[in-house]
């Protein structure tokens, strides 16, 4: 190995004899593979030495460890071995607890993953204030294989061990010094020499030595443990069809719990390597790659520019989508000026805002003086006398074309030359909405997905003479408001709209022909998703589905299905959850219920009068979805997306499609192209040019070629 291979690893002795050995692999000190083997040759070395009496472990870069590589996984998923990192791992893990002197943990930052499982391996655990440690394994659809779900539950107790496992949430260190994790708060200043003390005082039987794997003290009796793993069970069982893994970690735990420590690191061992192997495991690793790689953006990323500080932004409109973007906005302490018509909308609108953070409080997201934080931030407004020193302004009012450009028109008079110009448009041509402008490259599409303070992603709608910093600007105030930022082109629908509308119109075209829309509906939810698409449009409204409908139809002639269901709905006096009257019947204090009712409007709606089609619930699933990759297909030949992944991160992100099937290109090509291509060819015979298949899909499923595969130059 070279020089620079020999710094990710390096051992210092001090006069006390205690080794030092530092891990430094930035960004987040991730355990690769020749980090890991570097690691253990300094164990072995410390081992070793004559004037060592005790070791010391801890991360270079004010970090412990963010844990595994996820590349090993990809390896491990591509070739099926994962021989060569358990080998590594155990003898490491060996040497850590086992080993002939004693191993003090110093974290700071945090230790999450395979880093906090090495570091509970240590006789002691030294933190800095705010130090974050878990173990998020089981949101890559694995769980730990370090040693996790052992030596966890025997130094914090079964209950919150369980707990942390099963949702994978972080604890700070002050509380995992409460808990027996920590075991001595320190200063980043004296953190190395408070944990080299306490490896000293272990290593002359001052403290006494501890082994994680044996200890017993935190564990309860075998029926309150039972009773405890019986509660986390019932849990995990209803979410057992999208997480089957949890279960499998609790079978873990109690093998364990029930024949001891070394019993349980053995079947540990044997369910990663066949969780790390499964379909989910693939699908949650392909999307959280897939999602890091959304961060960089050729052309924008890597244009050697600077972000410009982003610190009063301007919000025009306080209805749902712009009281929504202002919630987020104030939450990351960015000033707002949020603008409406007149003092009542206003009002209104500053009475939602209120609401949402008050949510966030009732969920435990927040606290009441970060209720006061938040608002703090916010100035609401009438006219635009005040946005004459903005840094970044969005347009979020009706989708009215005409609207939207006097609004545009007025405010680049108004706001400074550098100031950002978004809208917040879900689908409406920006070349169109600042025609009348001067402005044209810094005018940007900021679209959010409601509701905007909850929903992650962030569409980023380029035009052609959209410049590349108001591009990084607008990426990087997505990531400080805790967004997944997406560049997409500007056509209709964009890209996340576009790519699903299908998905809006299909089970009308399945009601139309006859089959049951509840049983839709209970088909989508088994399918992973969180309601099916009639409650959906309940909830939403149905003016927005048949205007979405209208705009997909004018700009995609000949390949979309219109079904007057909405209509017919709002002529019936049926408003869905706004009037408690929809598809369901919503009542306060309960589960929306089908409205049987219901039905002869539906019967009524169909356009085919023909004998109802016998479908099962794989064809209801496939003849839903299988369009909306058909369209994904398009929007990708297109151009309008870098790479297929940024759409799994999409329909993940933005449409809640399940991440257990790692995204909408990704379950296609767990299908076939090939598969998928001759199904929507079968049914565009039967059923009309809403199901025609595009080239891109043809020649792919042809050919072989995978959907995601990059598109040849």
């Amino acid at each position: 190995m070279g020089e620079a291979a020999h710094q990710i690893v390096t051992m210092e002795v001090n006069a006390h004899g205690i080794a030092v050995i530092t891990f430094l692999n930035p960004p987040v000190n991730a355990l690769n593979m020749e980090a890991l083997e570097l690691l253990k040759g300094k164990y072995n070395e410390a081992m070793e030495r004559d004037d060592v009496k005790a070791i010391v472990l801890t991360g270079g870069g004010g970090k412990f460890s963010s844990g595994l590589d996820i590349s090993l996984m990809q390896i491990i998923q591509k070739t099926g071995d994962n021989s060569f990192l358990a080998e590594i791992c155990r003898d490491l893990n060996n040497l850590v607890e086992d080993g002939q002197k004693p191993s003090v943990a110093a974290i700071q930052g945090y230790a999450l993953g395979g880093g906090l499982e090495f570091a509970m391996g240590c006789s002691a655990r030294v933190a800095t204030s705010g130090t974050k440690l878990g173990l998020p394994e089981l949101t890559l659809g694995v769980i730990p294989g370090f040693g996790g779900t052992q030596r966890l539950p025997r130094l914090v107790g079964v209950s919150k061990a369980v707990e942390m496992l099963m949702t994978s949430r972080s604890i700070m260190s002050e509380e995992g010094k409460t808990l027996g994790l920590i075991d001595a708060i320190a200063s980043p200043e004296e953190l190395l020499e408070t944990s080299c003390n306490l490896a000293l005082n272990i290593a002359e039987n001052r403290k006494p030595r501890l082994y994680s794997l044996s200890r017993t003290d935190k564990l309860d009796s075998s029926s309150k443990t039972e009773e405890i793993l019986q509660g986390f069970r019932q849990q995990a069982e209803v979410t057992a069809l999208t997480m089957p893994h949890k279960l499998s970690c609790l079978d873990v735990i109690q093998e364990g719990l029930t024949s001891g420590g070394h019993s349980g690191i053995l079947k540990e061992g044997k369910v990663f390597k066949e969780l790390v192997l499964s379909t989910a495991a693939k699908a949650y690793v392909h999307v959280f790659c897939a999602q890091r790689a959304t961060s960089q953006v050729h052309g924008v990323t890597d244009a050697g520019l600077k972000p410009q500080a982003i610190e009063k932004v301007g919000v025009i409109g306080a209805g749902l989508m712009g009281s929504g973007i202002t919630t987020s906005l104030i939450l990351s302490n960015i000033n707002v000026i949020l603008k409406e018509v007149n003092s009542e909308y206003l009002q209104k609108g500053i009475q939602k805002i209120e609401a949402n953070l008050q949510a966030l409080v009732m969920k435990g997201k927040l606290d009441e003086n970060g209720v006061k934080r938040a608002l703090s931030n916010l100035r609401g407004v009438s006219d635009y006398s005040d946005f004459r020193d903005m840094d970044m302004v969005i347009e979020a009012v009706i989708e009215d074309l005409s609207l939207k450009q006097s609004i545009f028109e007025e405010i680049e008079k108004i706001c400074p030359p550098n100031c950002i110009l978004a809208s917040g448009t879900s689908g409406i041509d920006l070349n169109e909405i600042g025609k009348r402008t001067n402005a044209q490259d810094r005018i940007v599409g900021a679209h959010f997905f409601s509701p905007a303070h909850i929903m992650p992603l962030l569409e980023i709608v380029r035009t052609e003479k959209t410049c590349t910093q108001v591009l990084l600007d607008v990426m990087t105030i997505g990531k400080t408001i805790k967004k997944v930022p997406l560049i997409v082109g500007n056509a209709p629908g964009f890209a996340v709209n576009r790519t699903f509308f299908p998905y809006f119109q299909g089970p009308y075209l399945l009601a139309d022909l006859g089959v049951d829309i509840f049983r839709i509906d209970r088909v989508i939810c088994a399918f992973g998703l969180a309601m099916g698409p009639f409650q959906l449009h309940d909830v939403t409204s149905y003016n927005l589905a048949i205007t979405f409908a209208k705009e997909m139809a004018e700009a995609f002639p000949g390949r979309t299905f219109q079904s007057p269901l909405h209509q017919l709905m709002l002529q019936h006096g049926r408003q869905g959850k706004s009037n408690g009257k929809g598809y369901y019947i919503f009542e306060k204090g309960s589960k929306p219920k089908p409205d049987y009712s219901v039905l002869p409007i539906v019967e009524e709606s169909r356009i085919n009068k023909g004998k109802p089609i016998s479908v099962s619930d794989q064809e209801i699933v496939e003849m839903i979805f299988f369009p909306v990759v058909n369209e994904a297909c398009r929007v990708i030949e297109e151009g309008l997306i870098s790479q297929a992944s940024e759409l799994d991160v999409a329909s993940i992100l933005g449409m809640n499609f399940p991440s257990r099937l790692g995204g909408i290109m990704f379950w296609a090509d767990t299908i076939g192209a090939k598969y998928i291509y001759n199904s929507l060819s079968k049914w565009s015979d039967l059923y009309g040019p809403f199901f025609t298949p595009s080239k891109y899909l043809e020649e792919r499923g042809m050919k072989g070629i995978p959907l995601g595969a990059p598109v040849e130059a």
